[in-house]
């Protein structure tokens, strides 16, 4: 596996663990948020928070964090900005900022196995 395939790869897991934790806070099937279509209004928020998490707390860039969600680069950038500009609700804010601290917190794969 080249360092690019190593890089892909641990991007793919964190984009699916940011998604798993915004389909726990949001009570939507992490499956649907995977999906290629919007889905339900509800899921589309999710998704935009995954991507939003993805981005701030593993700090990957736009590009980076598109490829991880098969979506492309200006689809993270609008679902960032869209987050972004709902963080003004300070319910919605305190959320994002429990989970932007949980993702932080999560060792990654590399210690995990040690």
């Amino acid at each position: 596996m080249t360092r690019e395939d190593a890089r892909d790869a641990m991007d793919r897991a964190r984009a699916r663990l940011a998604r798993e934790a915004a389909a726990y806070a949001f009570g939507v099937d992490a499956a649907e948020i995977a999906a290629p279509t919007r889905r339900s209004a509800r899921t589309a928020l999710a998704r935009q928070v995954a991507m939003y998490l993805t981005h701030v707390a593993f700090e990957l860039s736009l590009s980076r964090t598109a490829l991880a969600f098969g979506r492309d680069r200006t689809t993270a950038a609008y679902a960032c900005h869209r987050i972004e500009d709902r963080r003004d609700d300070a319910a919605f804010d305190a959320l994002l900022d429990d989970l932007e601290a949980c993702l932080r917190s999560a060792p990654t794969p590399d210690r995990a196995a040690a």
